[in-house]
């Protein structure tokens, strides 16, 4: 067996020093994107001093996942910036593996010659990437043809969200967590995943552990590195439970913009780990019995002031109250949002780190809304989300959830204390991805949270992905039937 981390010939680090993983230092740039009189302004220096040479042009599709073109540095600023980019409109209505939607979706199809929209550049997200030699990523929003937002644009979705929520004066901030899994080895489909040609990078039970393979930690120290050159410190990251799993937390600020980062962070670990010859997973469930969660610490401010702390004894506000009433009350219904393939739904086991059903509690990590931290810093923390969601459409469900509590005045559900997995009386998590599309098809909460045709786009990408699993013969099925039937 090659050694631990051993980069695969010929895929070495495009950085002075060597491969990535030797003990060679990656370099970083020694100035970053700092702020100027504007954002152009500031990429445009690093261009003129020549830092940057490419400009990485990126949209975020349905699922979670950077598209988009590398432009000449300079074309990018005197044409794209002021004019846009063409990119095909079927971006944002394709599935998984980039098949376009069917004709009478409503969405980009053969049936319309699949048109383009224009895609412009949101230049406040602009980053260095040390993973990518001499670029910037710059993010962008998609338009149609009548300079409206396109459908299913992840970061409008989340806008339109925030638009609702500062209707009522607040003001959403968050702090991401999420868990992957590496394994060693080059992916490849049909491949045994957890086999000898692609085993987990650690052993299991490793949770917090500090004794890792120099490999291992290597390749954290560079993650950090990387991540620190874009803008992005991290706050945390530890080993977890399963094999090869790691958690990275990053710290608490604007939710767009938590958004954002975690969008450029999963690049960073899928970029960094296939150089060394590794693989990265952010599904929700890659092997029977792991499970990997985005967990969403969101809390509100009225007017720069915490909203969800109380000052008189009890916990919650009464708007943190609502905040969690409406968020539960819902979240079956967009359920879609938070878990959006069938594979996410194997994550939710009984005996879990991951919910099972519509429970609250105080620092309760059984139940799909912990609430933790004290004073100012008290927040909600809701567990439901699987790796594989997109951050975007979880956030803006959790944000739909607390206008729905805000715009109701929901009661709030008791408090649970103990196992939340052995609830019997509250309601459960949809078991599947068929059962949470019947709740978002009927659905009038989320028909008013996102409008129709952003819950028909939604309904079209998991009907798509059932039909898929219902008519593929699948590697376990073959491993259980194929000489006993």
């Amino acid at each position: 067996m090659p050694p631990l981390f051993n980069p695969r010939k010929g895929a070495e680090s495009e950085h002075p020093g060597g491969p990535l993983l030797s003990s060679a230092r990656m370099a970083v740039p020694s100035r970053p994107l700092s702020p100027a009189s504007s954002p152009r302004e500031a990429l445009a220096a690093a261009v003129g001093d020549g830092r940057v040479e490419t400009v990485v042009c990126a949209l975020v599709d349905p699922h979670g996942r950077l598209v988009g073109k590398r432009f000449g540095a300079r074309h990018f600023l005197n044409e794209v910036v002021p004019h846009g980019a063409e990119m095909c409109a079927y971006l944002l209505s394709s599935t998984i593996d980039m098949n376009p939607a069917p004709a009478g979706s409503g969405l980009a199809s053969m049936e319309e010659g699949f048109p383009d929209f224009r895609v412009m550049p949101d230049l406040e997200s602009a980053r260095t990437v040390p993973w990518l030699p001499k670029s910037a990523l710059v993010l962008a929003d998609a338009f149609t043809g009548r300079d409206e937002p396109a459908v299913l644009n992840p970061r409008e979705v989340l806008r339109h969200q925030l638009r609702r929520l500062a209707a009522h004066g607040l003001h959403a901030h968050a702090g991401l967590e999420t868990e992957f899994v590496l394994y060693q080895g080059v992916y490849a489909p049909g491949q045994a995943v957890g086999g000898p040609g692609l085993a987990p990078l650690t052993p299991p039970g490793g949770d917090y552990a500090l004794n890792q393979h120099p490999a291992v930690t290597r390749y954290i120290h560079h993650l950090q590195r990387a991540l620190a050159g874009a803008g992005m410190p991290v706050e945390a990251v530890k080993a977890e439970a399963a094999a090869g799993q790691i958690e990275v937390t990053f710290p608490y600020g604007d939710a767009l913009q938590a958004c954002d980062q975690h969008v450029v962070f999963k690049h960073a670990v899928r970029t960094l780990a296939r150089r060394a010859g590794a693989e990265a997973t952010f599904m929700a469930a890659p092997q029977t019995g792991v499970g990997s969660g985005l967990h969403l610490h969101v809390s509100l401010t009225r007017n720069g002031t915490p909203a969800f702390p109380h000052h008189e004894g009890r916990v919650l506000s009464e708007t943190g109250e609502r905040a969690i009433a409406g968020m539960l009350d819902v979240l079956p219904e967009l359920a879609v949002l938070y878990a959006p393939n069938t594979n996410s739904y194997k994550r939710y086991l009984p005996g879990s780190f991951a919910p099972t059903r519509m429970t609250w509690g105080i620092d309760n990590r059984t139940c799909a809304v912990r609430v933790t931290g004290q004073g100012p810093s008290l927040r909600t923390e809701i567990r439901v989300g699987g790796a594989d969601a997109n951050p975007y459409l979880a956030m803006a469900a959790v944000i739909a959830g607390i206008v729905h509590g805000l715009e109701t005045a929901l009661p709030m559900p008791p408090r649970w204390f103990d196992d939340a997995h052995a609830a019997r009386d509250e309601p459960e998590l949809p078991a599947s991805l068929e059962e949470a599309l019947r709740l978002l098809e009927h659905s009038k909460a989320a028909e008013h949270a996102f409008g129709e045709e952003t819950v028909e786009a939604l309904v079209h990408l998991a009907a798509a992905e059932i039909s898929h699993q219902h008519t593929t013969v699948t590697d376990a099925e073959q491993a259980r039937w194929f000489s006993q039937a």
